[in-house]
């Protein structure tokens, strides 16, 4: 469809939407007034529900316009519901409803009666098109004919080969990163073993030499922050602690690296609540 074709499908379907809301609240409004209601009561819960009307319209406009441009590969599974005939059959809708209305009413007396069947007329047929026959036949195309058929099996193919294929790239990268942390592990593990008993000899120093070990594990927590991250401060930590663990196996040992690094890199204290 050409652009001048699709302005001109929009300028339909929105005359034709206005039209139906239009005719939509000349019935409950008449409905309101025959129940009882009297006028200035149903004009101020219309005034009260314009907005939020406004808003569906606007939303339910947005949603249509974007169906109204069928992609080509869709248009090949939709050979009926894709043509300009029936695009503009299916826009104009409510106004051939309100047509169908005004020409079952001729000859009646009353104007009320008379604006009842055209609004009648518009719902009637706008429900029986937009809700019941356009989703039917848009179900029933893509299986009864052959070229649809054979082309939807071919997109749903391609749609599961695709994602098939995004999800083994998800698992390759996944197994990337997992054997680059162990190389990164096993490297740091080699590097870090002097770092680590230098931490460990600082966890049980006095309290006379506490602030001096203090600066000492500051400069290794940056040494390893700046090596590997917060990942590599953690495995140096780790590996501290087991190695003072081991040397003291009587003796609790106290975790003073965490709060000594606080504040290094992403590093933060444990709380102490």
């Amino acid at each position: 469809m050409s652009k001048s074709g699709r302005r001109t499908l929009k300028a339909i379907h929105l005359a034709s939407t206005l039209w139906f809301v239009l005719c939509i609240a000349y019935i409950l409004v008449l409905a309101l007034h025959q129940a009882g209601f009297q006028w200035w009561v149903i004009f101020s819960l219309s005034g009260h529900t314009a907005v939020i009307i406004f808003l569906l319209i606007a939303v339910y406009l947005f949603a249509v316009f974007r169906g109204a441009g069928r992609a080509e590969g869709i248009e090949i599974e939709h050979p009926l519901t894709s043509t300009n005939y029936y695009l503009a059959f299916y826009a104009a809708a409510p106004l051939l409803g309100g047509l169908a209305g005004c020409l079952a009413t001729i000859g009646e007396n009353k104007a009320t009666q008379f604006l009842v069947g055209v609004a009648l007329g518009t719902f009637a047929t706008t429900a029986l098109v937009w809700v019941v026959v356009d989703p039917l036949i848009s179900a029933i195309e893509p299986l009864v004919m052959p070229p649809s058929r054979k082309h939807r099996a071919e997109r749903l193919a391609q749609t599961k080969a695709e994602h098939k294929r995004k999800q083994q790239e998800r698992q390759r990268l996944l197994a990337d990163i997992l054997e680059k942390q162990e190389r990164d592990q096993h490297y740091w593990q080699q590097f870090l073993r002097p770092q680590a008993e230098k931490l460990a000899e600082l966890l049980a120093a006095d309290v006379d030499e506490f602030r001096k070990a203090e600066c000492q594990a500051v400069d290794i927590g940056l040494s390893a922050w700046q090596l590997g991250g917060i990942a590599c401060m953690r495995q140096l930590r780790d590996m501290a602690v087991e190695i003072s663990r081991q040397k003291n196996q009587k003796a609790p040992v106290t975790d003073y690296i965490s709060f000594w690094w606080d504040g290094i890199g992403t590093w933060r204290s444990p709380s102490l609540a």
